[in-house]
């Protein structure tokens, strides 16, 4: 089984597992060095439903969200990556979304039944709008570590090297 797909792939899975009356969990994000807050998150996500679809941003999407520095590791080495963790079922590769219409369009494909977010999303709001549509449910799996943050270990990295 190929676990790095594409969004047209990711709709086509999605259909078929729904179909078996399998619970699909959906999240996303940019997991440019990976840390225990991306594990524990991942874990967590994947207990509340059978199958966990993670949604990886693009490098320019990263760019746009976390700088000019960013992303570290490419959109095909962060989807090996996460591809090789146990709890990831399927890893979607994005395109270069351009608005919450882009978003809002996939997860209304996908169906997810449960849409997993960490404590204090940025994203709460969207992804509550998401799940009301679809009747969904926003469930949050853990909550942030804040000193184990991407951006933190980037910046430890460049002072020590």
């Amino acid at each position: 089984m190929e676990k790095i797909i594409n969004t047209d792939d990711a709709i086509k899975i999605s259909k078929q597992f729904k179909q078996k009356g399998n619970a699909i969990v959906l999240t996303g994000g940019c997991f440019d060095i990976l840390h225990i807050g991306h594990i524990q998150f991942l874990k967590n996500a994947k207990k509340s439903g059978d199958l966990l679809f993670v949604l990886l941003e693009s490098d320019s999407n990263v760019t746009k969200l976390k700088g000019k520095e960013r992303p570290i590791n490419s959109q095909k080495d962060r989807a090996q990556i996460l591809s090789v963790i146990k709890y990831v079922d399927y890893v979607v590769l994005l395109s270069n979304m351009e608005s919450n219409t882009d978003y809002d369009e996939l997860v209304y494909a996908l169906k997810p039944d449960i849409i997993a977010v960490t404590e204090n999303s940025p994203q709460i709001v969207h992804n509550l709008r998401q799940a009301k549509k679809i009747n969904a449910k926003v469930l949050q799996v853990t909550k942030k570590i804040e000193d184990k943050s991407t951006t933190n270990l980037a910046k430890l990295i460049a002072q020590n090297f």
